[in-house]
């Protein structure tokens, strides 16, 4: 999630994919507004082409869930979960026309394990090691899967740094045993970590 993301899709050139400008409307009218940012979106749009099964913890109103449909192939599915009830009954009923390819679940973050492993998780509700658990990425991730981590700031040197002390959020993927993690800059002040599964 990302402060003022969902006002950053409506303000922008126009050239949104349909179902995330009706993603973005409804996390409008729901006032809420952590959605993931374009430049996130468009990366997530991009990933979604290489993966079957694709998962997302944070659904928020559907923004970046909407970008990985719009991206998906032929077979593909996806499946959110959402903690809060209110966004995730209102996200359902905005995927409600692609189920069962494209479902949301309202629940803690970890229920995600339900419905993996995945060739793609996005960890953008719980999961992060930002402040909290991490998800374990053997078992969520097929060998190969890849693993998105968005809204770092983009670091300059080594070790990563946030608030004048060492990233350790950052520093877990980064150095994660089982993963090959690089740090994509997407804006500025925005980068994403992507991580792949090393291993079978």
């Amino acid at each position: 999630m990302s402060l003022d993301g969902t006002r950053a899709h409506l303000s922008g050139p126009g050239d949104l994919p349909p179902l995330v400008e009706r993603a973005a409307r409804t996390a409008t009218r729901l006032d809420f507004p952590y959605s993931c940012r374009p430049e996130q979106g468009r990366l997530l749009h991009a990933l979604a082409a290489g993966a079957q099964r694709i998962g997302e913890t944070g659904t928020g109103c559907g923004v970046g869930l909407a970008w990985l449909a719009s991206g998906m192939r032929s077979g593909a599915t996806a499946v959110s979960v959402e903690q809060d009830a209110e966004r995730a009954k209102a996200a359902a009923e905005l995927f409600a026309p692609l189920a069962p390819r494209v479902t949301v679940r309202q629940g803690d973050w970890t229920a995600i394990a339900e419905h993996g492993p995945f060739d793609l998780l996005v960890l953008d509700g719980g999961g992060q090691a930002k402040g909290g658990a991490a998800a374990d990425p053997s078992a969520l991730l097929t060998p190969g899967g890849v693993l998105v981590i968005d809204d770092f700031t983009p670091s300059h040197g080594a070790p990563p740094v946030h608030n004048g002390a060492p990233d350790t959020a950052r520093l877990h993927w980064l150095d994660h045993p089982a993963l090959r993690t690089v740090e994509i800059p997407l804006a500025p002040d925005l980068s994403t970590l992507v991580c792949t599964r090393t291993g079978r």
